[in-house]
């Protein structure tokens, strides 16, 4: 395909089935539809943490120092991770001081108030471009989900009324390409690829090509998985980072990071390394569902200083939700 002055490159678009958008349901309904699901995608880690908790949730007394030791180990099984555990339990003993938590009910209160504090500390609007193309590049190790975050990203944006196109910049690992395309397919959009072991930069640089041509709004760019070790990778997301800037005033406006929740408190210490190097600017949170860990969403929020922008929840188009603090926190902790 040409683009512009005759320049010639390996890319090519791919066209995908057409799917119909549909109506959006009352605001209302649209907030009871995602508690729901995140009540589904959080029952392991809300059935772990209601057991451990279910002495202290039915005090009538004052709450003393052993109820608050007993709190600290059920977050620390729900991977809150230590840091963060004790900066909640010292908030809370900080409070006990100057007045009582009387019984179990105040204490999960107030416990819920910690959590939704820590979770939207580090909110921030994305940067909103000053022309289309939205520019935002997935990122993360191989497995975390980074590719199938990619195409459900782009159903989203279309369920929000937006234009999409996904750029397949992931030419290292091998099947990537084919396996964004069928999500490309069952998100009704297009997408831009090049051969596998193609030059990742080249082919973004064809997308936004693409999508400033076409009054695109949303680009979505699915990049190889990497390790932050990785000196020649890392150089290479470096390249298509400056490569954006040039064509767009402030891309990449968003660069969202992988993780799997399943990891844990593991996935949170790669994590930290990796958001040094790649300008990281919010997490996806994949795998919600499948784990009783999911305190480690509060652990990134805190412990990042990143806040959590979608989380994964099924394996289906329309499982991947905007977090909501609020949301979230009434699901934990029931």
């Amino acid at each position: 395909m040409r683009f512009f002055g005759g320049k010639k490159t390996e890319s090519q678009t791919e066209p995908a089935a057409n799917v119909t958008d549909s109506g959006e349901a009352p605001v209302e309904e649209r907030k009871l539809g995602l508690l729901e699901r995140m009540k589904q995608a959080v029952s392991r880690t809300r059935t772990s943490l209601s057991d451990k908790m279910e002495g202290l949730a039915a005090l009538t007394r004052s709450v003393d120092e052993r109820d608050l030791e007993e709190l600290e180990s059920a977050l620390l099984t729900s991977d809150l991770g230590v840091q963060t555990t004790t900066a909640i339990l010292d908030a809370l003993r900080e409070r006990a001081r100057r007045q009582a938590i009387e019984g179990g009910s105040e204490l999960r209160a107030l416990l819920k108030e910690q959590l939704v504090a820590i979770l939207r500390a580090p909110q921030g609007a994305p940067a909103a471009p000053q022309m289309p193309p939205r520019v935002t590049f997935l990122v993360g190790v191989n497995g975390t989900g980074k590719t199938t975050s990619s195409g459900k990203l782009a159903a989203w944006s279309r369920a929000q009324g937006r234009s999409v196109l996904l750029c397949a910049a992931d030419t290292f690992r091998a099947a990537a390409i084919e396996q964004l395309e069928v999500w490309a397919g069952r998100s009704g959009v297009e997408m831009v690829k090049t051969r596998q072991g193609g030059d990742p930069a080249a082919v973004l640089y064809d997308a936004v090509a693409m999508a400033k041509a076409r009054g695109i709004e949303d680009l979505y760019v699915d990049t190889a998985g990497r390790l932050h070790t990785k000196t020649g990778l890392m150089d290479e997301l470096d390249k298509m980072r400056r490569t954006a800037a040039r064509l767009v005033p402030g891309a990449p406006h968003e660069v969202l990071l992988t993780m799997d929740a399943t990891t844990g408190q593991n996935g949170l210490q790669q994590a930290r390394q990796f958001t040094q190097a790649a300008g990281v600017t919010g997490i996806v949170l994949t795998k919600l569902d499948g784990t009783a860990k999911g305190g480690i969403a509060v652990a990134i929020a805190r412990e990042l200083n990143l806040p959590v922008r979608f989380v994964g929840v099924g394996e289906q188009m329309n499982d991947l939700l905007e977090f909501d603090a609020e949301a979230f926190v009434d699901s934990l902790v029931a």
